[in-house]
């Protein structure tokens, strides 16, 4: 670790140049708020899973007027986010997050070096140190309501679904979605790949036409790749082809025409846990989960094709709703790990 700490130390010289690639950049004050960095290997504004962080953080923000100040930095390959860790915790911040799970030895380690900060990574249920913060989404839930309309939008009985690897939430999140489309109809056939990769937007736009030639009139994904998906769902304009989405964002950009529903996380209620717990003195050592029950989800549908949702689709989607928001558990996806794919 000795070695690790000292390259890190040596890149920590041209920080300044670091922060200079994209980012807000940390300064150092005395105003008594809780100082929040973020540290993400994409964007800002990638219309996915750096976003939905960086919204959260901004939503949580907006309602402790005083309470939070933050800065992030952006485009934060693991090998390079050490020097950005260490100019945050020489200027004082008091909780660093690098948003995924790509940084957990960097995390880990330099939790061991400043006790008294806290860190955070995720997504992760893990619990890896007195003073690191995990976290969760319990995204079987959204998958399950995308499901549940996928399975009964289809008209081919043919569904596509673009994954970035088979685990994490991502994982959690196909196998809601699987038992969500059997739950209403189980006849349909669920095709699922994996790109390999969170950002790989031309892998996941070849795979999405691959299960729309297989005939899949309804696809979803999950992460910053799904972008490539849902803009090959957009390269055909005039046929009945569809998207779920795992991202608010996906409603606000040029393809939202074929979008009927999305769900987001809403990190805010993660940043809001952890504000109240440091505040209290409790810096780590525990995996804060979201859920609809906790408020961790937002779901809604895409004004543009509300017309799709009958009846039957909106009765069965606020069932599930009330079931998750009712309840701590989530009974409905509950065997999510059994599920095996087509």
């Amino acid at each position: 670790m000795k070695r690790i700490l000292t390259t890190v130390l040596l890149i920590a010289l041209i920080a300044t140049a670091v922060f200079a690639q994209g980012g807000q950049e940390a300064e150092e004050t005395e105003s008594g708020a809780i100082k929040i960095a973020l540290i993400i290997e994409n964007t800002v504004d990638d219309k996915g899973w750096g976003q939905a962080m960086h919204d959260g953080i901004k939503l949580a923000q907006s309602q402790r007027p005083g309470e939070i100040e933050y800065a992030y930095s952006e485009k934060m390959k693991p090998v390079d986010a050490g020097s950005a860790v260490l100019q945050y915790a020489g200027l004082g911040y008091d909780i660093i997050i690098g948003h995924g799970a790509q940084y957990k030895n960097l995390i880990t380690e330099m939790a061991e070096e400043y006790p008294e900060i806290s860190f955070a990574f995720g997504t992760s249920a893990e619990v890896v140190g007195d003073n690191v913060f995990t976290y969760m989404p319990q995204s079987e839930e959204t998958g399950y309501l995308n499901g549940l309309i996928a399975g009964m939008i289809t008209k081919n009985n043919t569904i596509g679904l673009v994954g970035p690897v088979d685990g994490g939430d991502a994982a959690r999140y196909n196998r809601g979605f699987v038992l969500g489309v059997k739950e209403v109809n189980p006849a349909a056939n669920v095709i699922v790949a994996h790109t390999g990769s969170f950002g790989d937007n031309v892998k996941a736009a070849e795979l999405a036409q691959s299960q729309i030639k297989a005939g899949a009139d309804v696809l979803t994904g999950s992460s910053q790749q799904a972008l490539g998906a849902l803009r090959a769902v957009a390269d055909f304009p005039n046929e009945e082809i569809w998207w779920l989405g795992q991202d608010l964002a996906q409603l606000a950009i040029p393809e939202e025409y074929k979008v009927i529903a999305a769900s987001s996380y809403n990190y805010a209620a993660v940043i809001n846990d952890m504000v109240d717990l440091v505040s209290e003195g409790t810096l780590g050592g525990m995996n804060v989960p979201m859920n609809f029950n906790n408020s961790g989800f937002i779901f809604e549908y895409n004004d543009t094709n509300k017309s799709m949702i009958t009846d039957a689709i909106a009765a069965e989607v606020e069932k599930a709703l009330e079931n998750f928001r009712g309840r701590a558990g989530h009974p409905s996806v509950s065997d999510w790990q059994s599920v095996t794919y087509n």
